[in-house]
């Protein structure tokens, strides 16, 4: 009804699992399942494993320094890397990013800052080519 607000089909709805806290520096890669805050630093990769959606929120002061590979992520810290987004990527105001988006849907807010490129990434489809012939071509 009328006042009631719905979520974006597109938009993440997970919970957050894990808390990576401020003052918090982890060297090396990080796999996790469901959702996954970073607060603190990061130096390595952070990919999401296991089947279904998961969620990586990197906060205003986080940095994360190595490849992105998560189904719906919120940026609004820093990352430098790669980010690979296979469903729903949003850059809040404070985001900087230092390497190349690949993404399905992107939301992008005035003040986010991407050096890199933004690759938008459908999935694949066949594609079937057919030749028109004319039959009543003279030769």
């Amino acid at each position: 009804m009328f006042g009631s607000k719905t979520a974006t089909p597109s938009k993440p709805q997970n919970r957050i699992d894990t808390l990576i806290g401020a003052g918090t520096q982890i060297h090396g890669d990080i796999t996790f399942n469901g959702g996954l805050r970073i607060d603190g630093e990061i130096h390595g990769n952070v990919t999401a494993t296991g089947e279904g959606s998961s969620t990586l929120v990197v906060s205003e002061h986080a940095r994360v320094e190595g490849e992105v590979r998560v189904s719906h992520v919120v940026i609004n810290g820093t990352v430098t890397g790669p980010v690979h987004s296979s469903e729903f990527l949003e850059l809040q105001t404070k985001a900087r990013v230092t390497g190349d988006l690949e993404y399905n849907t992107l939301e992008m807010h005035l003040g986010a800052v991407v050096q890199g490129r933004l690759v938008h990434d459908t999935p694949t489809r066949s594609v079937e080519l057919k030749l028109a012939t004319n039959s009543s071509a003279t030769g």
